[in-house]
């Protein structure tokens, strides 16, 4: 029986299940007593901010007392300036999660569908269903989003499609190619989101231009994000690239001071700071490398990654190898929700904190100290 709330609800909701973010490291640390606990959950960068981001934040502070600029003009001004778009061409959001709640709910009506790899970043059927839409979940093949298997799923009631590059769980890509070929196959009344959160990890000859679809005029959606390589998380800050008509749309549901003014500063700052972002990437790089040796040492099957994570295969429950690791002061991400119950997700971290991750799976799988 449904509780008196329930039977009050939009029945669209009932059937979607919390989101639960990785666990705090505070947590952890209360729960089991212990110190120095690292997470490697949440693909977060593992260096801090700049201190060019962290000075732009303190000078902020002392204007507190008023409202942030509710459109985001100057923010919006250096982004098209760094995109070669029209600032009424971008839309800022609090994180991505934000503008892909917008755009389902300025485009997506009930009834329509939406195409959605999977395994891939849980907020996208969450939303659809929410809104009324029908999610058509499309597997993905060897890691990787099946571009093929998702034309074969446009119908005449396709509004969405959603294409995370990097993927998210698995970090892998799809190519410059493999995006041409899908998108010749796209009728004009789809509406193709590209989601790249991760994609100054991933750049290559071989990653897609998709802002040359926004500048070509095609019914395309770019959303990029300041939580990954700016190292700007906590302060939630994302963006979306597209037709000046379809933000617009956006704008008339986008909550007013959706964006604070500290996260607007220290994202103006982030974005000329092309130094740190570089460092970023490569520690990143470097940390991917040493946990790709590690992991072959311990005799670990994992997933070439693109992105500042790694899948990688424990050979054994994900969930129980997950709270070993969380008595050893490591968090990181069990797939089992994904279907795929020996996977875990973990973010490279730093030097340090790679190195500490490692010695957790040795004392978990009981394998001796290198």
């Amino acid at each position: 029986m449904p509780t008196q709330w329930e039977s009050l609800a939009n029945e669209h909701i009932l059937g979607i299940a919390p989101y639960e973010p990785g666990k705090p490291i505070e947590e952890l640390e209360r729960e089991f007593g212990i110190h120095d606990a690292i997470k490697l959950a949440s693909n977060e960068n593992p260096l801090p901010p700049s201190d060019r981001v962290r000075q732009a934040i303190v000078t902020a502070l002392a204007a507190l007392n008023r409202y942030p600029d509710g459109s985001g003009f100057y923010l919006r001004q250096a982004l098209a300036k760094k995109h070669g778009v029209s600032p009424e061409q971008i839309v800022l959001g609090n994180g991505s999660n934000e503008l892909i709640e917008l755009l389902v709910r300025a485009f997506l009506r009930p009834g329509d569908e939406a195409i959605v790899p999977h395994p891939s970043f849980v907020v996208y059927p969450m939303i659809v269903q929410a809104a009324g839409g029908v999610r058509v979940m499309v597997m993905l093949k060897d890691y990787r989003l099946d571009l093929e298997a998702m034309a074969r799923a446009l119908t005449p009631l396709t509004k969405l499609v959603f294409i995370a590059n990097p993927n998210n769980p698995t970090a892998t890509i799809v190519t410059a190619e493999e995006v041409e070929h899908f998108m010749a196959r796209v009728p004009e009344r789809t509406i193709v989101v590209f989601d790249e959160a991760y994609i100054e990890f991933a750049m290559g000859p071989d990653f897609p231009e998709t802002l040359a679809y926004v500048k070509q005029g095609r019914k395309v959606i770019v959303l990029r994000t300041f939580s990954k390589a700016a190292s700007l998380a906590g302060l939630r800050v994302g963006y979306g690239i597209a037709d000046a008509d379809a933000i617009a749309l956006m704008n008339r549901i986008r909550q007013p001071f959706n964006v604070n003014s500290l996260a607007q500063a220290a994202a103006l700052a982030a974005l000329d700071d092309e130094p740190h972002v570089l460092e970023c990437v490569r520690t990143i790089e470097a940390g991917r490398h040493f946990l790709y040796e590690e992991f072959k040492a311990l005799g670990l099957q994992y997933v070439p990654s693109r992105a500042n994570f790694i899948l990688v295969d424990a050979g054994r429950s994900a969930a129980d190898i997950y709270q070993r690791l969380l008595k050893e002061g490591v968090i990181v991400r069990p797939m089992t929700p994904f279907g795929m119950e020996t996977a875990l997700r973990v973010t490279v971290g730093t030097p340090e904190e790679n190195r500490k991750l490692v010695r957790a799976f040795r004392a978990v799988l009981g394998k001796p100290s290198a």
